[in-house]
């Protein structure tokens, strides 16, 4: 879908379908304007009370007199007086199904009524584009039977019915299509099945946007890892059949002298557990445990395919935990790249094994600040639920612009601690450290485990396990929290 943006007046745009926002009963500006030229036609019907007076409700009314547009929809946008992010984004995502049921080959959407107090127009731009590709994406390529229909729609002009297109709302247009390409990216990895979406497939699709990009990249087999000391990664891995892969993507926006921004992703493709086994119920959805790797690769894209101004490193460790002959066991004591030892009490405790060694691999590109992205405990689901990521880190400012980013993008997070206080959780009598503490805050003693790690960087941790996909009938990848990395990755090069 192609996106525009400019400044029309809502009487003479010549579209498939117009959209105007409605606070309450009452037409917003351009819901004026458009009123107007066809006579109170709009405001007739309003006064019918046929729209519902709540964000997200639509109306669609056909051939208007007066205006140019063969369709007008009403999205109801709440009460002006409680209008905010939330409200403008279930606006949207209202429209966006709306015109996806339509027959329209492109749409208008006056987006200049639709600025929440406090964010701007290029903020809304950005929410704007990220909802309607969100209620676009179809993920339908291994179904052979019943495939509804593409949609129609295949053009979108983000109007203002009065005043110019600032140079910065221009800049949030391409940064969200882009970012939208990236979450695709993201939540198409998450969504193949794990027979498809193998290490080896990570490593070919990181080959393709290199292709495709001109970056930089480097895939460390498994005779690397062993000669490197790996001993952590490798341990999980060895029950699979599948090669484990570790790949590094580097895109140069930057300039030179600028350390990078390293993003590391875990990439298990698919999680039994290993020995220690997890219940069946649900185990499907453990193909979804690759989607901080595919939150990498989605947000190199899209920084990338904007040609943002930066500097960005991104790490996949990809491999699977299965059940077998060779498999880790419960008590077995592995030596990581960092030296340090680890007995491994649980094999379900994946992650961190692997991200401990990537994160220890990411010191040789001596990085401004190093974020790593995993679904790394259920822990974290009990504590924040759906709704936010846990992000964990031991630098206050890093964590600030984590924090800062994620509100921007509405990809929420909320700080949990790492203090020394839980290390002694994962004491072991054989080893440096034990792989789990327990079950009280595990989601923390997993990350404090990280933390042994990263003593010598600027870390952050983004525990994805409740925000990563949904369950149920919207079974799904999200894509998050890719939009959270771009702007993080711009306010890194003072960018945003």
């Amino acid at each position: 879908m192609e996106f525009s943006i400019r400044s029309l007046a809502p009487e003479r745009a010549k579209s498939g379908c117009l959209v105007l926002g409605v606070h309450g009963s009452t037409l917003a500006k351009a819901g004026l304007q458009a009123d107007k030229a066809a006579q109170g036609a709009l405001r007739r019907v309003l006064a019918q009370g046929d729209l519902a007076a709540k964000a997200g409700a639509t109306l669609l009314l056909q051939r208007l007199p007066g205006l140019a547009a063969e369709r007008v929809l009403l999205v109801g946008l709440g009460e002006r007086k409680e209008f905010g992010v939330a409200q403008l984004r279930d606006a949207v995502r209202g429209a966006a199904q709306a015109l996806r049921d339509l027959g329209a080959r492109d749409a208008t959407l006056y987006l200049g009524d639709m600025v929440p107090a406090g964010h701007g127009l290029p903020a809304t731009v950005r929410h704007a584009v990220l909802g309607v590709r969100d209620a676009f994406y179809r993920f339908d390529q291994l179904k052979t039977q019943k495939k509804a229909p593409a949609p129609a729609l295949a053009a979108m002009t983000l109007a203002l019915a009065s005043g110019p297109v600032t140079v910065q709302a221009q800049a949030a247009l391409k940064e969200a299509s882009a970012t939208a390409d990236g979450v695709d990216l993201a939540r198409t990895l998450g969504n193949l099945p794990p027979n498809i979406c193998t290490p080896a497939y990570l490593a070919d699709e990181a080959r393709k946007l290199a292709r495709q990009f001109k970056l930089g990249i480097e895939v460390l087999e498994r005779r690397d890892m062993e000669k490197l000391g790996m001993g952590s990664l490798l341990a999980v891995a060895q029950g699979s059949r599948q090669a484990p892969k570790l790949v590094v993507l580097r895109y140069r926006g930057g300039r030179k002298a600028e350390k990078p921004l390293v993003l590391v992703g875990k990439g298990i493709t698919f999680d039994t557990g290993g020995i220690s086994l997890k219940p069946g119920a649900e185990m499907d959805e453990m193909k979804f445990d690759m989607s901080g790797a595919g939150s990498v690769l989605g947000a190199v894209r899209a920084l990338a395919g904007m040609k943002a101004p930066v500097n960005v490193v991104g790490i996949v460790a990809a491999c699977e935990n299965m059940p077998d002959g060779q498999a880790t066991r419960p008590g077995d004591i592995v030596t990581t790249l960092s030296g340090q030892t680890v007995e491994i009490l649980n094999t379900d405790a994946e992650g961190r094994l692997i991200l401990c060694d990537a994160l220890t691999y990411s010191e040789r590109f001596e990085p401004a600040a190093v974020v790593d992205i995993a679904t790394l405990t259920g822990a974290c689901v009990i504590a924040l639920g759906h709704v936010a990521s846990g992000l964990f880190s031991n630098d206050e400012r890093l964590s600030a612009q984590v924090r800062a980013a994620g509100d921007e993008a509405w990809d929420r997070v909320w700080p949990m601690p790492v203090w020394e206080d839980y290390q002694e959780q994962l004491r072991s009598n054989f080893a440096d450290m034990a792989n789990i503490g327990g079950r009280p805050g595990g989601s923390i003693t997993a990350a404090c485990f990280l933390a042994r790690f990263t003593r010598k960087l600027r870390w952050a941790h983004l525990d994805i396990a409740g925000t990563a996909w949904k369950s149920g009938r919207e079974k799904g990848s999200t894509g998050r929290p890719v939009p959270l990395l771009v702007r993080l990755a711009l306010k890194q090069a003072g960018k945003a």
